[in-house]
């Protein structure tokens, strides 16, 4: 995981106060002075980011209209910074989708920790759910769902399904397949992957164009 962190603050005293702290524990930085050049380093950032730290009150595009437009595409995890401590904004803060809210003035330290803390949950939450062009799976659970709805899937058709997305961009052969999904113990015909992978591109529905015939190979999971 990248550890970019995002600074918007209309500020720039702060930001550099902000930067410093976070530098000396090895992040990699990226600035923006208001909410519409925060969007536009987001957007052209967004595979590298791993955390926002967000101002609220800042000109042309203040930090709640930044919020509700990265929702809509990300869940990165954002700490909002504002000079309000009321406990409205807290709230309204928390059902937009803030994952921590810190008041001005604060301690460089704390602000410190707790982002490194929420790095540490996300890198966690991550190992334990992986989403593909919007297959998510979460291993925990032994669920995978499409657009928030679970798919039912047999057994073999899960195992199936997570070794083609953990395998993304790589031409996988029908024995290989079959060594890896159903072990090396199975005699049968090969054919019977067609049968498993016809069936789970039904269920996956659009999503089913992700699984690729390599003709003469196998098959290949690749989102475009």
């Amino acid at each position: 995981m990248n550890n970019y962190i995002l600074i918007v603050d209309d500020e720039s005293r702060m930001r550099k106060l902000i930067k410093d702290f976070l530098v000396a524990k090895g992040y990699d930085i990226l600035e923006a002075e208001d909410g519409e050049e925060a969007l536009h380093i987001f957007e052209e950032n967004v595979e590298k980011i791993s955390l926002i730290l967000l101002d609220v009150m800042m000109p042309k595009l203040d930090g709640w209209s930044v919020l509700r437009q990265i929702r809509q595409i990300s869940k990165v995890p954002i700490i909002m910074l504002t000079a309000r401590g009321e406990e409205q904004d807290e709230l309204f803060g928390f059902e937009l989708g803030v994952d921590e809210y810190i008041s001005k003035p604060f301690s460089p330290k704390i602000l410190v920790a707790r982002v490194e803390a929420i790095l540490k949950r996300t890198r966690i939450d991550e190992r334990q759910i992986k989403d593909c062009g919007g297959i998510e799976i979460n291993k925990d659970a032994r669920s995978i769902t499409v657009d928030g709805k679970i798919l039912e899937l047999s057994l073999r058709e899960y195992e199936l399904l997570v070794y083609l997305v953990e395998n993304e961009n790589i031409a996988l052969s029908r024995d290989k397949i079959l060594n890896n999904v159903w072990n090396y113990d199975y005699y049968g015909d090969s054919r019977t992957i067609d049968s498993h992978i016809k069936k789970i591109r039904h269920k996956l529905g659009k999503r089913g164009k992700y699984i690729k015939t390599m003709r003469g190979v196998g098959y290949k999971f690749e989102v475009k």
